[in-house]
């Protein structure tokens, strides 16, 4: 029997299966297809013999997932948002962050589970991480005086998605460069609504 490295036996099985979860999302990430149990193990360190003991297929696997990524990027949103001193700068802190999630390998993530999932299994995730993102944008704009929170916070989304795809390859001479034009974009078209400098660095 391996060795436990761990306080516990239930602290070692979690440390192994979010191993198992951090490796498939990276290996979905590279090749936008479904990993198989032997590769998921091979990239944890893990025997595939050991993988199927946290999930007894590669559905099961996908599926947990998609159970872990929303919540995970919506709880950095979230947090992030939160942070912020004043109504403006959370509406900010929610751009930002978003941009950094559509700009990060976590979006090559996202589109990968949209090849390899049913889109039934993946349609109550994505409506539970848009209405929890909601709640604190609709908040900081009503906080901020916005008289239609809801339909503002409905077009700041609309904006966020569009600039994030507007910025190709022929923007981006560096990894960072897509973060960098999207945000440049966004601050020039919601810095002076925010009152924010449109010319500032993020």
């Amino acid at each position: 029997m391996p060795r436990i490295q761990a306080p516990s036996v239930a602290e070692h099985h979690a440390r192994q299966r979010r191993a198992l979860l951090d490796a498939a999302r990276a290996l979905l990430a590279e090749s936008a297809q479904a990993p198989s149990m032997a590769a998921v193990g091979r990239r944890a360190g893990l025997a595939r013999t050991s993988v199927y003991q946290y999930f007894t297929s590669a559905e099961e696997l996908l599926a947990a997932v998609v159970a872990d990524v929303f919540p995970d990027w919506a709880g950095q949103v979230v947090a992030r948002v939160a942070a912020a001193p004043t109504p403006a700068t959370r509406v900010w802190a929610y751009v930002e962050a978003n941009v950094d999630l559509f700009t990060s390998s976590e979006q090559a993530v996202a589109r990968a589970l949209t090849q390899v999932v049913e889109p039934r299994m993946l349609r109550g995730p994505m409506e539970e991480f848009h209405a929890r993102l909601q709640v604190p944008l609709r908040q900081a704009l009503a906080d901020f005086g916005e008289p239609e929170p809801e339909t503002i916070a409905e077009l700041v989304d609309s904006l966020i998605v569009q600039a994030s795809r507007a910025a190709g390859p022929a923007d981006c001479t560096e990894a960072a460069g897509a973060r960098n034009v999207t945000l440049a974009r966004l601050r020039r078209l919601l810095g002076p609504y925010l009152g924010l400098n449109p010319m500032a660095e993020d």
